[in-house]
C-alpha cells in the first residue's frame, strides 16, 4: 500500500507543476485521479494538504489563467472535492470555487455543460504549441488598469486646458476638483484589488543568514591587487584596498569589506554593484521570484511560438 509520505510528495509535485501553462491541466487531471481513489482512506493530515492543492488551483485560475480549457479542468475537480470533503468549511469554499468557475464559463443557465472535456471546449480554437491550451480574446483590462489609465487621462487633459490660459471657459477649477474626486472614489473601490493582485514586486527581503555565512572571504594578495587596479576599493565604504585585506567574495565575484557588506546585507539581498540576488529566508519572496520565472519563460515561449510561425489550428 502506497505510504501517505509518497502521496503528499505527488501533491506537492502536482502543485509545482499547476503553475506551468503546459502542464497545469494534466496536473489537475492527476490531481482528480488521486483524490478519487485516495481521498476517502486518507489521514486527517493528508485530506488537508489535498484540500491545500486544491485552494492552489482556484487561486491559479484567479490569478493567472483565462482559458476556458483551464476553468473547465477546475471545475471538474471542484465539483468531484466538494462531494468527497466533510468540513463545513471546505465545501462552502467550494461552492464557492464552483459558482466562480461556471461564471467564468458562462453556465449558469446551462448546468449540463459542467464536465464538458476540454478538447471539446476547444474545438475551434488556435494553439500557440502542439498539445498546448487554447488562445482566447484578451481578457478585460482589470479594474485598477481602467482607473490609472482615467487619471492620466484626466491629467493630460487638465495640462491641454491651462496651457490654453484662461480663454477655455468651460473647463472651472471647479469642474475639474469634480472630475477628480470622481476619478479618487472609483480608484479606492479597487485599491484592495491592486494591493493583492497588483503588478508591484514585493519589497526584497533580507539575504539569508546562512548563505551570507557561507560566503568565502579572501585575503588580498599583489597578484589579486594588479588585476583589480591600483585605483581598487570597496564599494561600499570606498576606501582604497591594500594587500592582507580581507574581502567577502559575492557569488558574482565582486568583493567587499566584511564589516561593509554585513549590514547591506542585513537589510538587502543583493550585490551593491549589480544588483545579483542571494537566497532569502522568505518563502513567500522565493515563491514569487519562481513564479517570475516561470512566467518570463512562458512569454518568451509564446513570443518564440509566433515568431518561428508555429501558430496551428487543430
Amino acid at each position: 500500500m502506497e505510504s501517505e509520505d509518497s502521496v503528499r510528495l505527488e501533491l506537492e509535485e502536482l502543485q509545482k507543476q499547476l503553475g506551468k501553462k503546459q502542464r497545469f491541466e494534466s496536473a489537475v487531471s492527476s490531481l482528480k485521479s488521486m483524490l478519487q481513489s485516495k481521498y476517502l482512506s486518507a489521514s486527517p493530515s493528508l485530506r488537508k494538504s489535498f484540500y491545500s492543492v486544491i485552494c492552489r488551483v482556484a487561486t491559479v485560475l484567479k490569478t493567472r489563467y483565462t482559458a476556458p480549457g483551464f476553468w473547465n479542468a477546475g471545475l471538474g475537480l471542484f465539483e468531484q472535492a466538494q462531494l468527497l470533503v466533510t468540513e463545513p468549511s471546505e465545501k462552502e469554499h467550494l461552492k464557492t470555487c464552483i459558482a466562480q468557475a461556471r461564471e467564468h464559463l458562462h453556465l449558469e443557465d446551462n448546468p449540463s455543460q459542467t464536465s464538458q472535456p476540454a478538447a471539446q471546449n476547444n474545438m475551434n480554437g488556435g494553439y500557440l504549441f502542439e498539445g498546448h491550451l487554447t488562445v482566447d480574446p484578451e481578457p478585460p483590462q482589470p479594474q485598477w488598469l481602467v482607473q490609472s489609465n482615467l487619471l492620466s487621462t484626466a491629467a493630460t487633459l487638465f495640462a491641454a486646458e491651462s496651457s490654453q490660459g484662461s480663454a477655455a471657459t468651460d473647463t472651472t477649477p471647479e469642474n475639474a476638483a469634480n472630475v477628480l474626486q470622481e476619478l479618487i472614489d472609483r480608484l479606492e473601490e479597487v485599491m484592495p484589488l491592486m494591493i493583492e493582485d497588483g503588478p508591484m514586486a514585493p519589497r526584497a527581503p533580507p539575504a539569508s543568514k546562512e548563505v551570507v555565512a557561507r560566503l568565502p572571504v579572501i585575503t588580498l594578495t599583489e597578484e589579486i591587487l594588479a588585476k583589480l587596479g591600483k585605483d581598487a576599493e570597496c564599494a561600499i565604504c570606498r576606501e582604497n584596498l591594500a594587500v592582507d585585506d580581507k574581502m567577502q567574495e559575492l557569488p558574482c565575484r565582486h568583493t567587499f569589506h566584511p564589516p561593509c557588506l554585513k549590514p547591506w546585507l542585513d537589510e538587502h539581498n543583493s550585490c551593491p554593484i549589480c544588483r545579483y540576488e542571494l537566497q532569502t529566508d522568505d518563502h513567500a519572496y522565493e515563491s514569487w521570484k519562481e513564479r517570475e520565472k516561470e512566467a518570463e519563460e512562458e512569454r518568451k515561449g509564446a513570443e518564440n511560438a509566433v515568431r518561428g510561425g508555429e501558430y496551428m489550428y487543430v
